[in-house]
């Protein structure tokens, strides 16, 4: 199993390649950054974590300029989005930075998706949430046929588009790995539609977590990741993922100054070595 690290860059924090260089002096195998363009202030949408919305869901860099530093300042690390809001983006824009940080790294991009959970940010990109599911298939697919086809088409019922040229193609063939994130009843039936992996949030106590990776082994006719996202520093629960199948378990460090970022990165890492034995 693969150790990562989850963050949401904000410019009052420590940057994005300064961080990714700590990360991958480390020895850490990942780093995936945050995404959400903005944040409406009515705040009708209840945040699935709790009451009260953190400050930095508001205050992130973009993530393909994050993803950017990230890379140009690493030659290992592999750079992810975690999740990118695709309902947000427009997918020809979205393929081309896709394919230029994929590119640019040498082929080192992990490219989270997901739909999201804030119904007012994507009601201000003109997204209905009511179909944003079936928006998000169809920009994945689409994005797919951009990175595979020398001269690409996709006609669907919210994407529609004939015969262009989009140049670079990434480096990763056929194209980087395509992470669906999510917990919804949902999830898995778009991990078996158009995902390389399912990358949902670790639940307390796994609730949920492991029965449903054991039915997408059942249910998948190709071979689909199992990774997970806002693990805990606890060599019990990553003892678990790993018996699991998980092949990569990523951890949220703060968006903060240096110190705070090292103590828990230390945390983490304690964790990990109490797992493999090297402590």
């Amino acid at each position: 199993m693969d150790f990562g690290i989850g963050y949401f860059p904000t410019a009052d924090a420590v940057g994005p390649g300064e961080l990714a260089r700590l990360v991958e002096e480390r020895g850490h195998e990942s780093l995936f950054f945050a995404e959400h363009t903005h944040i409406p202030a009515s705040r009708e949408s209840p945040w699935p974590a709790g009451a009260e919305l953190p400050r930095k869901y508001s205050h992130t860099y973009d993530l393909f300029v994050a993803l950017t530093a990230a890379a140009a300042a690493t030659s290992r690390l592999r750079v992810g989005s975690g999740i990118c809001l695709v309902v947000e983006r427009d997918p020809i824009i979205t393929a081309k930075e896709v394919a230029s940080v994929d590119s640019l790294s040498g082929g080192r991009f992990e490219f989270g998706v997901g739909a999201g959970w804030n119904r007012e940010e994507m009601e201000n990109h003109g997204t209905d949430p009511r179909t944003r599911m079936r928006l998000m298939q169809e920009r994945v697919e689409a994005m797919k046929a951009i990175w595979t086809q020398e001269e690409a088409s996709y006609h669907g019922e919210f994407v529609d588009f004939d015969r262009i040229w989009c140049s670079p193609k990434p480096a990763q063939r056929p194209h980087p790995p395509v992470l669906i994130g999510g917990n919804g009843p949902t999830v898995l039936d778009r991990v078996l539609a158009f995902g390389d992996a399912w990358f949902p949030n670790y639940m307390p106590e796994g609730r949920g977590i492991f029965d449903r990776a054991a039915e997408l082994r059942a249910r998948a006719e190709r071979p689909i990741d199992f990774m997970a996202m806002s693990a805990p520093a606890d060599a019990a629960v990553l003892e678990r993922l790993q018996a699991a199948g998980c092949r990569r378990a990523v951890h949220w460090v703060p968006s903060a100054g240096a110190g705070a970022i090292e103590r828990e990165l230390e945390l983490w890492e304690t964790a990990i070595a109490e797992l493999t034995g090297e402590r």
